[in-house]
């Protein structure tokens, strides 16, 4: 499967300073709490919370700051530009970033609110890299960089991918630099339910204390944290720092009274909510250009349309091999269980006329209708709001651009699976296998269509041959659950259902979403 979504929040604090007789004017720090992300259930509780209260207490610190709450791509990127023009020599520059995070080709990106997250590659294109920051900010010269990640959370877009591991990523930054994640590498932490963060009030906690030395006062952190969670989190921490620098700067008092709101060395930047998807497919799998991953949509899942009669089906064949082989789909040996085909989107959804996102690939296509990219976005981005006929039209004249997108046939693959268009899905999945054979997604989302369909035998070759490439594959590994137990290997499917659950509790409701129980 692959348009399907889910990682994590991102605290980035990036300090440049040289000296410990750096003057207070000399520290600039960003701020951003990104909360409101359209692909996740709801917004997260602690990014703009716990952005304001460390805002707070580096304006105490003698910073200026400029505060972001959920920003967007082209918001995230005016305000670094912003932070990097004010940037000296000597000077100090911080950024603290809480939302989600990904890890891809061993780097970690910050992830803006509005971003369409189906591949890797979308990820390098709409994510923000801690290494390219952290890199741009020595090169305005800084002499003190301090990045504290707070990204380690489950995403909504995890599951759409097949070849990361979840979690951050170790990063290579220049000299001076001092960088912390909330959680341990390729790890991610639970929500704890709170409206503050654990990573954030130990941190806040050191901060405030007199006469620390920065690296102290992170190691002081990440003992904390791992106390408080019973070692269940445990921060991460590199530092390449040449000299001594402390958050609270040699003779300012850290419990002063609170700067005020509005003060004049405080910036504010926000972004207009994105509107929720009316009612996504939970997690959409098909990626552009890599593995996927990702948990549910925002807007609650509409009443179910009534049972869709069974699709007649081809004569048999053999069970896919992990080469991918076409294969036929053979009628079931008896009646397949029952689906319920998830309620699309109406075509006129006002939420999808005022979806931005909608709005600029309509305005390009406008201007070249055969925009073949923008006519592939835009299906991926139909697909997750659950418009499946726009999204099966606008991937279908991706392909008459461009016959051999692999993952445009692998998105329509998906999405008719997901409507119950089983014999036209086998077409689209044996089409990507034989143009990428071995194709992780194309086999996870072929899987899913003999699972609907009731080839239990076939769907578990594909599962199986999916599970090979990447044995964290989470919906392969519950499909295959699924579809042992159909089959009569209770136990077995047992295993993998439960297994699959302990790596992601939302794949149950991901699965109903797309019919299947």
């Amino acid at each position: 499967m692959k348009i399907r979504l889910a990682l994590l929040a991102t605290l980035i604090f990036s300090i440049a300073s040289p000296t410990l007789s750096v003057a207070a004017g000399d520290r600039f720090a960003l701020v951003i709490g990104n909360a409101k992300y359209p692909d996740a259930d709801a917004p997260l509780k602690e990014p703009v919370n716990d952005a304001r209260d460390v805002a707070d207490e580096l304006k105490r610190d003698g910073f200026t700051v400029e505060v972001g709450e959920n920003l967007t791509g082209d918001g995230m990127r005016r305000a670094f530009d912003r932070l990097y023009g004010k940037i000296k020599p000597g000077s100090v520059a911080l950024v603290f970033f809480s939302g989600y995070g990904i890890q891809s080709n061993r780097q970690s990106y910050m992830i803006p609110i509005d971003a369409q997250i189906w591949a890797e590659a979308d990820v390098r294109r709409d994510g923000f890299s801690l290494e390219t920051v952290l890199g741009e900010i020595n090169s305005r010269g800084a002499g003190v960089k301090i990045a504290l990640i707070d990204a380690s959370r489950r995403n909504p877009f995890e599951r759409r991918f097949r070849s990361f591991s979840a979690g951050l990523a170790p990063v290579i930054a220049p000299n001076g630099t001092l960088v912390m994640y909330s959680a341990a590498l390729s790890s991610v932490v639970s929500d704890n339910g709170s409206d503050r963060s654990l990573f954030v009030r130990e941190l806040l906690k050191e901060i405030r204390t007199p006469d620390l030395m920065a690296e102290e006062t992170l190691n002081r952190t990440r003992v904390g944290v791992t106390r408080a969670s019973r070692q269940e989190q445990v921060p991460w921490i590199s530092s390449s720092l040449a000299e001594d620098f402390s958050f609270i700067p040699a003779g300012a008092a850290s419990n002063a009274a609170p700067a005020p709101a509005a003060s004049p060395s405080t910036e504010v930047a926000t972004a207009p909510p994105v509107a929720p998807p009316p009612a996504p497919p939970a997690a959409t799998p098909a990626p552009p250009a890599a593995t996927p991953t990702a948990p549910a949509a925002t807007a609650p899942t509409p009443p179910p349309a009534p049972p869709k009669p069974p699709v007649a089906t081809a004569p048999a064949a053999p069970p896919p091999a992990p080469k991918g082989p076409e294969v036929a789909l053979p009628p079931p040996a008896a009646p397949p269980p029952v689906v319920i085909q998830p309620t699309p989107a109406p075509s006129n959804s006002p939420v999808l006329a005022d979806d931005p996102t909608i709005k600029s690939l309509s305005d390009r296509l406008d201007k070249n209708p055969d925009d073949a990219a923008a006519l592939y976005r835009r299906g991926q981005v139909y697909a997750s709001k659950g418009a499946y006929d726009l999204a099966v039209k606008d991937f279908s004249n991706s392909l008459r651009l461009n016959p051999k997108d692999v993952e445009a046939y692998n998105n329509r693959c998906w999405v008719r699976t997901v409507i119950g268009d089983l014999q036209a899905a086998l077409k689209d999945c044996n089409e990507a296998l034989r143009l990428r054979p071995n194709f992780v997604d194309a086999l996870d989302s072929r899987g899913l269509m003999n699972l609907k369909g009731g080839q239990n035998k076939n769907a578990i070759a594909d599962f199986d041959a999916a599970l090979k490439i990447n044995p964290r594959l989470t919906s392969s590994l519950y499909g295959r659950g699924l579809a042992k137990k159909r089959n009569g290997a209770v136990a077995e499917g047992d295993l993998d259902i439960a297994n699959a659950k302990a790596m992601d509790p939302n794949i149950v409701k991901e699965f109903a979403d797309y019919g299947v129980h």
